[in-house]
């Protein structure tokens, strides 16, 4: 009973210190499994905390860092066979890096054959470096110390030479008020913003689909049947609500499929996103689309489908007649809504989040806008005396729709672009099509550019003036954009990344912006402009450092503060590029564990967690030139309270000075 109670206690002990936290949120172990006398297998286990996620050792180059194993003395006492193997993992598109991204969720599992060249050897080292990502991203170093025959491992009593001693003592830094500092956490609730987007969209095509020639003459018509072939006007409001139920239901189902592919392959849609081969199809088939609209031919399905389904329904009768007649509208308008609803798939492949989900919202979203009119004008007939008549304006919005189709369609082919590294479209070319676009809408919605189905010229409706004026500014915008003169938030995550130019920068700092990548470079200037310094934890990998960046550095309220008022010290903890020979040590943390430090990255990682207890990136701290914390540190947070904290640390600054 003793030793049960002795056990358990010790169990609990292990599990408590292992415990996954939002600072510690993977857990590893590792097995060994003899093969022979002189051949092992080595199994790495992951646990991974819910949200959370680390990348594969695959993972495609650009986006976040892959995972990376370094077999200690391997060559020496012993040879790896064959490559480090993987559980099942899961792919994504990353808007941000633009590639298709690799990784595990919930547990990933590593397996290595090794074979021995030295019958005595019974320990091994590994070491994993790996990033794990929720809403901030950790690069992690986990340290396996392996003995192959289950005894306790033996730690060799390392040494430092003074030229390391030295070199890890200078990475230390004497803060003052330290207290000040914390790490935010930051909440997520994009996956539901990102749903309600979608319908959005989708209701909106459904409101441009309703102005369309195939569409807009049916709602009088329908209408009316109900209303006359009902005996008492209550029944004729319920069947033009059923049938306004009938079209959501229709939209909804042909999204069904899709959730199929999902489940057989979690990342078949998202495909489309990286596969330079889809892009080219999409863009061709959109251009196809948009050519339709232009009027130089007509996109149906086969008649027979429409004629059968109008048979069916006159059959039939009741509820399922109405059903017949819903899918009746659905087949007949295709020509005008399956451009709509082709452009509001690529909308979906181009959003974060599960793709079939995406298409579902957005589908209910289009039905429901074409449903609407049909319901609201059964139970209000005496609108349908204020509704315009059809005519030559429904031209105009299958013309202008034919423009949209275009840009989106340059969309897919600037993916496929990045993704092939062709260097054709890039983000100056991207936006000078787009330019052109716009400009060809504006002249044809002022009467200049004319169409083989527009009719005879006649006076510019106000509508049509109006459309032409927002046209006409967006087409300015982009110009501004292209010069950048503005940052186009309107459109981010449309044109290609800024970086992705042809013109060389001449900074590589974010946004232009006068930044050191060195911590004592970036102090000495820092002390000789007596200015206080913005401590920036970044990663060329870390999507929110970018996210931050790009909507709230750039802000106008943000950016002159940043600009003006700080020195900015952006330090890359993932920068994988080699420090010299003369600058390379190693580094003994206070477990005795020894890391070599040989990278840039490896030495501001190092910097950020002996220094600020954090490994999280973004991660912003205020400094002044001596080294007194001026705020509480920040991460992932809005332009707002960034602003204020900015603001609030040059408050402390001169404050100080005045003392």
């Amino acid at each position: 009973m003793r030793l049960s109670i002795l056990f358990l206690g010790l169990l609990f002990i292990n599990l408590s210190t292992y415990a996954q936290t939002d600072e510690n949120p993977a857990v590893w172990s590792h097995e060994v499994h003899k093969i022979s006398d002189t051949e092992y297998e080595l199994v790495f286990k992951g646990k991974i905390m819910d949200g959370w996620h680390v990348y594969s050792q695959y993972t495609a180059e650009g986006g976040s860092l892959p995972s990376e194993f370094t077999f200690e003395k391997a060559g020496e006492d012993y040879e790896l066979i064959g490559e480090t193997e993987e559980s099942e993992t899961i792919k994504e598109y990353s808007e941000i890096f633009e590639v298709e991204e690799t990784f595990f969720r919930k547990e990933a599992i590593f397996t290595q054959r090794i074979k021995l060249l030295d019958p005595e050897v019974n320990q091994i080292s590994v070491n994993l470096f790996y990033q794990i990502c929720k809403e901030v991203c950790l690069p992690v170093d986990e340290f396996f110390q392996i003995s192959l025959d289950g005894s306790e491992f033996v730690v060799e009593e390392t040494t430092l030479d003074e030229r390391s001693v030295a070199l890890g003592e200078s990475l230390k830094i004497d803060l003052k008020n330290k207290e000040l500092l914390n790490q935010n956490g930051v909440t997520d609730s994009k996956g539901e913003a990102n749903l309600w987007v979608i319908f959005g969209l989708g209701f909106i095509g459904g409101l441009i689909a309703l102005l369309t020639p195939c569409v807009f003459p049916m709602i009088p018509l329908t209408v009316s049947f109900f209303t006359k072939q009902s005996q008492n006007r209550s029944k004729g409001v319920g069947n033009a609500l059923l049938y306004g139920f009938f079209i959501v239901l229709i939209y909804f189902l042909l999204s069904l499929p899709f959730h199929l592919f999902n489940s057989v392959d979690s990342q078949i849609l998202n495909t489309i996103a990286t596969n330079i081969w889809l892009n080219v199809f999409f863009f061709i088939i959109f251009v196809f689309f948009a050519f339709s609209f232009f009027g130089y031919y007509e996109l149906t399905l086969p008649s027979s489908w429409a004629n059968k389904m109008d048979s069916a329904s006159s059959k039939v009768g009741g509820g399922l007649g109405i059903f017949f007649m819903a899918l009746t509208l659905a087949i007949v308008s295709f020509s005008c809504t399956g451009p709509i609803l082709g452009g509001l798939l690529g909308s979906t492949t181009l959003a974060e989040g599960n793709v079939a989900t995406n298409l579902t919202s957005g589908m209910v979203g289009f039905g429901l806008a074409l449903a609407l009119p049909f319901a609201l004008f059964a139970m209000f007939p005496a609108w349908l005396n204020s509704l315009p008549k059809s005519g030559g304006w429904m031209t105009t919005v299958k013309v202008v729709l034919g423009f949209l189709e275009l840009a989106l369609a340059f969309k897919f082919l600037s993916n496929a672009d990045l993704v092939g590294n062709w260097g054709i479209f890039k983000r100056e070319i991207f936006l000078g099509i787009w330019v052109l676009l716009f400009i060809l809408m504006t002249l044809y919605l002022f009467g200049i550019l004319r169409f083989p189905h527009d009719g005879p010229r006649k006076n510019l409706s106000p509508a049509r003036k109006f459309t032409g004026i927002v046209s006409f500014a967006f087409t300015v915008y982009l110009i501004l954009g292209l010069f950048n003169i503005t940052h186009l938030k309107l459109l981010s995550g449309f044109p290609p990344p800024s970086f992705y130019s042809v013109v060389e920068t001449e900074s590589d700092c974010p946004l232009g912006l006068d930044c050191y990548k060195d911590f004592e470079e970036g102090v000495a200037y820092a002390k000789e402009m007596n200015k206080p310094i913005l401590l920036d934890f970044t990663g060329w990998a870390c999507v929110n450092c970018r996210k931050m960046e790009e909507n709230v550095w750039s802000d106008p309220s943000v950016y002159p503060i940043l600009k003006e008022d700080y020195v900015l010290i952006s330090l890359y903890v993932d920068d994988r590029k080699e420090l010299p020979e003369s600058e390379q040590f190693d580094f003994k943390y206070d477990s005795g564990r020894v890391k070599t430090i040989e990278t840039v990255g490896q030495k501001w990682g190092t910097f950020q967690t002996i220094n600020f207890n954090a490994a999280s990136q973004p991660y912003y701290v205020l400094l002044s030139p001596d080294m007194e914390v001026l705020n509480e540190s920040v991460q992932y947070v809005d332009v707002e309270t960034y602003e204020a904290w900015l603001k609030s640390g040059l408050e402390k600054h001169h404050l100080s000075m005045n003392k």
